[in-house]
């Protein structure tokens, strides 16, 4: 309890730096399209020691915005899941500091069991404990190919806040 007073008594006064995070090794940017979208791969807020990543939805894209693994449910999850570490190491963080995701599946009757099975796989290598807050849901998604998109919230203290507290 005494972590989020400090965490509620840290951003109460401080200003709210955001930015758009990216990370074009892995993925695209959205405006890059043939057709170019209206949004960021992520927003990064920072709150006085605080920063929250608000990671778009991600799938199965490659860095010139093709989608890539089509039909192969694994291997676009796997894909997604990189394409997210990409973005958090571009922010100097890791699957450690999120604290939710929402999980978009084309068909989740058909794919739940795959996915609950690489999630679980792919949350244990990271070694995830305790594992983050999460929702599955049936969606269409923006391309007809892909099969899963996945949207990732991420916090953790900045150095400034570390240096404050010695």
């Amino acid at each position: 309890m005494r972590a989020i007073a400090e965490i509620l008594e840290a951003i109460r006064h401080a200003p709210v730096e955001k930015r758009a995070i990216t990370n074009p090794g892995v993925l695209n940017e959205a405006y890059a399209y043939a057709k170019p979208s209206s949004f960021s791969r992520g927003m990064r807020i920072d709150l006085g020691g605080v920063t929250i990543l608000l990671i778009s939805g991600t799938a199965s894209i490659d860095e010139s915005g093709k989608t890539v693994h089509v039909g192969d449910f694994r291997a676009q999850m796997r894909r997604t899941l990189a394409n997210i570490t990409g973005l958090l190491a571009s922010e100097g963080c890791t699957w450690h500091d999120i604290v939710r995701t929402t999980c978009y599946l084309r068909d989740i009757e058909r794919d739940y069991e795959a996915f609950n099975e690489e999630r679980t796989a792919f949350y244990k290598e990271q070694g995830l404990d305790p594992l983050p807050a999460s929702t599955g849901i049936q969606a269409i998604l923006c391309r007809p190919e892909l099969l899963i998109e996945i949207e990732a919230i991420a916090m953790f203290r900045t150095e400034k806040a570390a240096v404050a507290r010695e």
